[in-house]
């Protein structure tokens, strides 16, 4: 574990400084885990009583009344448990307080607060699981007490901490409305700012795998290492996902030094099993809000024009995408692998295809064969599925990612990357000592040949390579598969291009 002073240094000066804040990030992350390191870290500086509440129980409940019972049960009973010594309304005030759920929150943290020795701070968990009225109503108490505290009369810090920010929680027409007579797009315009956890550095995952060579002499390579980095790019849950499976089941022998083929294996064993963290981002791809956002970023599209701000927020809130340079992109390599395998695990598994058919007797993958064999399936089977597939803008790339899955599993590995608003999917096939490029893209009337070869070998660059493929796909109505269907080789700037036509 990281010193989470380090990532908490900006929250630590927002508490000192007595100020409301929100702190937000994606799942699994650290939230958690840095709030009971805050409450007992305040704690023990004898300058502040601090309570860390999960409120994740009052989640989805829009009843005013079961939701502010459930809240202040949790209060409650986090102060019984680790605050026992603080003075706390009785039972019969705590049955009083709830006969009004529109004050009940206000009455009891004032009352709790009143004469209090020491600021007190307030660590709101799994805030952006209200919803509704009872949303409206946590927010609309917190914020009347924060205008008339005085001296310890209501907390002098609180964190709202979830996936989203707080401008963010009050996501329907509906419930914009409810709080329009606080003058402000958000319903808690009291917040003093947005803070959130970022991933570990490279330098900070390096330092973390260091932590486990001091205490058993187990080594991870340079190779590992930037292996891991490279495949988490320091997502905490993630990075910390890859080294256990590693150190606690794959490699036990502590003589053994970490190999980034470990890493490659314990990567596929994690997607295999869809570990919880991965399994609950998966289950939401079908949300119609997900969907608008991912299928253009998969076909390399730009997203739709009417797409508000709200729906990239709750995506970059669960931490699928992130923002580098500004521009949205899948926020790491395992979730750009995890996404089209979870979107197509049932075509896939039910494919007539077997890996032998297209490898050589050498070992070597027959990567031309293997094109022409998607070339047939496409014809026959393919295009309807994609036809009605959720993701209808990115079907044909995903159709094409689960065939090469299909065969390329348990031999080798595919990387993949999505051009958001360069209308491509860039493929690396990695088989053996042996990698093969493969540019995905979609032909419609306005897009030509030559367009699409500029592409592929500025791809092919970047990657190294002197020659690939470009799979191209004719969605032109009019044209009959006789004419869609081919295979030939181009050269052009200097490279090889197989072009390959569905």
């Amino acid at each position: 574990m990281l010193p989470p002073e380090r990532r908490l240094k900006r929250v630590l000066r927002l508490i000192e400084d007595h100020k409301y804040f929100t702190l937000h990030a994606g799942r699994q992350t650290g939230k958690t885990t840095s709030l009971m390191w805050l409450e007992r870290h305040l704690n023990e500086t004898g300058r502040f009583d601090a309570l860390w509440v999960d409120i994740e129980t009052a989640r989805e409940q829009p009843d005013v009344a079961r939701a502010m019972r459930t809240i202040l049960t949790n209060i409650d009973r986090a102060l019984a448990l680790r605050l026992p010594e603080l003075p706390r309304p009785d039972r019969a005030s705590f049955d009083e307080l709830l006969q009004d759920p529109a004050t009940a929150l206000l009455e009891y943290l004032t009352r709790l607060t009143a004469g209090g020795v020491r600021p007190f701070v307030l660590l709101f968990d799994e805030v952006d699981g209200l919803v509704g009225e009872a949303l409206v109503s946590f927010l609309t108490q917190l914020r009347q007490g924060y205008i008339a505290r005085s001296g310890a009369s209501f907390p002098a810090s609180v964190a709202l901490v979830g996936q989203r920010q707080v401008r963010d929680y009050v996501m329907t027409r509906e419930e914009r409305r409810t709080v329009t007579w606080l003058g402000t797009t958000s319903p808690f315009n009291i917040t003093a700012e947005a803070t959130t956890l970022g991933s570990f550095a490279e330098a900070e995952v390096a330092e973390l795998l260091d932590q486990h060579t001091a205490a058993t002499g187990q080594r991870f390579s340079p190779e590992a290492v930037e292996r891991i980095w490279n495949l988490a790019e320091g997502h905490p849950w993630l990075t910390n996902a890859l080294a256990d499976q590693i150190v606690g089941w794959d490699v036990e022998e502590r003589g053994t030094t970490i190999t980034a083929a470990h890493v490659d294996a314990a990567n596929e064993t994690i997607i295999h099993e869809r570990r919880s963290h991965i399994d609950s981002l998966m289950a939401r791809l079908r949300e119609p809000r997900l969907r608008r956002i991912l299928d253009p970023m998969i076909a390399g599209e730009r997203l739709p024009d009417d797409l508000v701000d709200d729906d990239l927020a709750d995506v970059l809130g669960l931490g699928l995408i992130s923002l580098r340079s500004g521009t949205p992109t899948i926020a790491n390599a395992i979730y750009r692998e995890v996404i089209p395998r979870a979107l197509t695990y049932v075509q896939q598994v039910s494919m007539a295809e077997e890996q032998a058919w297209y490898v050589r007797a050498d070992g070597d993958l027959d990567l031309a064969k293997l094109l022409a064999g998607f070339q047939a399936f496409w014809r026959k089977d393919g295009h309807l599925a994609a036809e009605g597939f959720g993701y209808r803008e990115s079907g044909p790339h995903l159709m094409l990612m689960a065939f090469l899955q299909r065969i390329v599993n348990g031999g080798g590995r595919i990387e993949r990357e999505y051009g958001l608003g360069r209308g491509a999917l860039d493929l690396l096939v990695s088989w053996k000592r042996a990698r093969h490029a493969i540019e995905v893209k979609l032909r419609r009337d306005t897009e030509t040949e030559l367009d699409a070869l500029d592409q592929v070998t500025r791809y092919l660059d970047h990657a190294g390579l002197d020659e690939g493929h470009l799979v191209m796909f004719d969605l032109r109505k009019e044209v009959p598969w006789s004419e869609r269907l081919f295979q030939r080789e181009i050269a052009h700037r200097g490279k090889r291009v197989s072009i390959v036509g569905c």
